[in-house]
């Protein structure tokens, strides 16, 4: 099979590319520069001239504060960018897994994770175009889409919370860190590693279309994140203090609790990511590496 990635220049994007190329699979990557997503030309032309059977869309504007005053902006990127992939797609019989986000749904739900098939309720300006890509995407190309939904996402490529933690250990003593906000940290790689499976039963097997979540499976605030960073670096955990939202606002409000849920893996016979912290302990020695061969 042909894949296509957009946005493959981004932490997930070049997850992809790399995860797909390790399978042995016919893959280009095409970063923000080689394809703008918002002009249909650019579109039809990279379709055309790469001929995928699956495209797998990363690209996004992922600026959550930028957006609260750059909506319109985060919307064409968001929304218009994945309706016009979709039908790009539609047009030459592709398939399209689209990537989406935890920030769809309104954040307060208390200690049940929000399944699949939730009522969306987006409380800031990029769950709202994001959201609007989701729906785009699911009705310009019903039955040979998907919409994966991710969050709390780090990797080795890229600025991310893990890599933060890391940096911030060499350099203080202790560190203050946001202990009410409730999420799954996963790494970029496991996600990459699920829409590859995911990509050949898309439109094929039973079931296999509409939204999907992927997420590590487990729980952890940020605190305890940065906390497990630290132990799995060798530092002292005790370095890192809790602390409320309150100590950083931000221009978007940041949900308490989100969650998701991945009942749906099980229903096209793929299990859901793994537990966050093996996760995370796996992804430290590659952070790292790649930390100190950029330093070089």
């Amino acid at each position: 099979m042909r894949w296509l990635v957009t946005g493959a220049g981004g932490m997930l994007g070049r997850d992809v590319v790399e995860e797909l190329t390790g399978r042995g699979e016919e893959v280009v990557g095409l970063d923000r520069a080689a394809l703008d997503i918002t002009r249909s030309e650019e579109l039809d032309r990279a379709l055309a001239e790469h001929r995928p059977d699956i495209v797998v869309n990363c690209a996004a504007y992922t600026a959550v504060d930028d957006a609260e005053t750059d909506e319109e902006r985060a919307l064409l990127i968001n929304g218009e960018g994945p309706r016009l992939l979709a039908r790009a797609c539609a047009t030459r019989g592709a398939r399209l897994v689209h990537v989406s986000t935890d920030y769809v749904f309104p954040g307060d739900a208390r200690s049940t994770p929000y399944p699949e098939d939730h009522p969306t309720a987006p409380r800031t300006a990029y769950g709202r175009t994001k959201l609007a890509g989701e729906r785009a995407v699911l009705e310009e190309l019903p039955g040979a889409s998907a919409v994966v939904r991710t969050a709390w996402l780090y990797g080795v490529h890229g600025r991310n919370f893990v890599r933060t933690m890391i940096d911030l250990e060499a350099r203080r003593d202790t560190l203050d860190v946001v202990d009410d906000q409730r999420g799954q940290p996963t790494w970029s790689t496991d996600v990459a590693v699920r829409i590859a499976d995911l990509g050949p039963l898309l439109g094929r097997a039973e079931g296999a279309h509409g939204v999907f979540h992927a997420t590590s499976s487990g729980e952890a605030t940020w605190c305890e994140l940065a906390k497990e960073v630290f132990r799995g670096i060798g530092a002292d955990p005790d370095r890192v203090h809790p602390t409320t939202s309150e100590a950083f606002p931000r221009p978007a409000p940041r949900p308490a609790y989100s969650a998701l849920g991945h009942d749906r893996w099980k229903e096209i016979g793929l299990e859901p990511l793994r537990d966050w912290r093996p996760a995370l302990h796996e992804a430290l020695s590659r952070i790292r590496k790649e930390i100190h061969q950029e330093s070089r």
